[in-house]
């Protein structure tokens, strides 16, 4: 079989692969135009997050049998077109679950026992103690939205904090031991932190927006390591300023590009994300350490070779 890599990865990929007697081929930088124009030549792809692969481009790979992408998000690939014309669709939510829920709790941390800003404030020559008193989160209920692999692994971290943590998620019967399955409203009305673990689809754009800040219960942390469009800022912002939102840790910004390599635009709203003591803003990384690098290839190695080396 005849694979394109269209990113940058972790080179165990090509390693193991051509070692199981793969075909493949590099190419980062050609544009969508010329990588159409060549993608019937192949028989499957890997990809991170350059190029959409959009009804155009899936019909045109009339080979296709398979598109892998290194993480959990599919929202660049027409998934419905993909599905029709047979086409296998891979990723590797497993690879940095670990990482994210990691980063969750850790921008949490910062946030809420102000470490970065007292630190700053010591390094030059300023001592508060008083105005540095810090929040903790035991016992503390934690809401999160979406209970796949991300949100499962956010569960186990904060239940060894002695939080209480509540989810809720579109499909039934997922409780475990370190989580309770509620209703969104009921996740609304008792949670104190809430954290989104969800993909972005037509249902879950905008998700949190005015009418879901207005009906939570309590002043509330809110974290997102999600997709920046799964949230309305300038809600979010309004609910920061009147204290609604006690504080927010964004890894992911509705103003990113399509490829998460940059910020697109910029506005009042992200201006206030950018600095504000309440927020903690990191550039998509939650699911970007050195040991998720590997286990993310190393997932859909073993998932491509499960399905296509007999």
């Amino acid at each position: 079989m005849k694979i394109l890599l269209l990113d940058k990865n972790h080179p165990l990929i090509t390693e193991q692969l051509l070692a199981k007697n793969f075909v493949l081929e590099e190419d980062f930088t050609s544009s969508y135009d010329e990588v159409c124009h060549k993608i019937e030549n192949y028989d499957g792809i890997i990809i991170r997050s350059r190029i959409p692969l959009d009804k155009n481009f899936l019909e045109k790979g009339k080979n296709l049998k398979f598109i892998a992408r290194v993480g959990a998000g599919m929202e660049n690939i027409d998934i419905p077109v993909a599905e029709q014309l047979g086409i296998q669709l891979i990723n590797s939510p497993e690879g940095n679950r670990d990482s994210v829920a990691e980063h969750v709790v850790g921008m949490l941390l910062i946030l809420m026992n102000r470490l970065f800003i007292a630190s700053n404030e010591v390094k030059n020559g300023i001592w508060k103690r008083e105005e540095n008193r810090g929040d903790e989160l035991l016992g503390k209920t934690v809401g999160l939205i979406g209970y796949g692999n991300m949100g499962k692994a956010t569960a186990k971290r904060f239940s060894g904090f002695g939080c209480k943590v509540v989810f809720h998620d579109i499909l039934p019967g997922l409780a475990d031991e370190y989580a309770s399955q509620v209703s969104l409203e009921e996740l609304q009305q008792s949670a104190d932190i809430v954290s989104l673990h969800i993909p972005l689809t037509s249902e879950t754009h905008y998700l949190i927006d005015e009418k879901f800040i207005s009906g939570m219960n309590k002043d509330f942390y809110f974290v997102n390591t999600a997709r920046g469009k799964n949230v309305e800022t300038k809600y979010l912002v309004d609910a920061l300023k009147s204290g609604k939102v006690k504080g927010a840790c964004l890894d992911v910004l509705e103003y990113e590009k399509a490829s998460f390599e940059n910020l697109e635009t910029e506005n009042e709203d992200l201006k206030y994300l950018l600095e504000s003591e309440k927020t903690i803003v990191t550039p998509h990384i939650a699911g970007w350490t050195h040991q998720s690098k590997e286990k993310l290839a190393q997932v859909i190695v073993d998932k491509i070779v499960q399905s296509f080396v007999r």
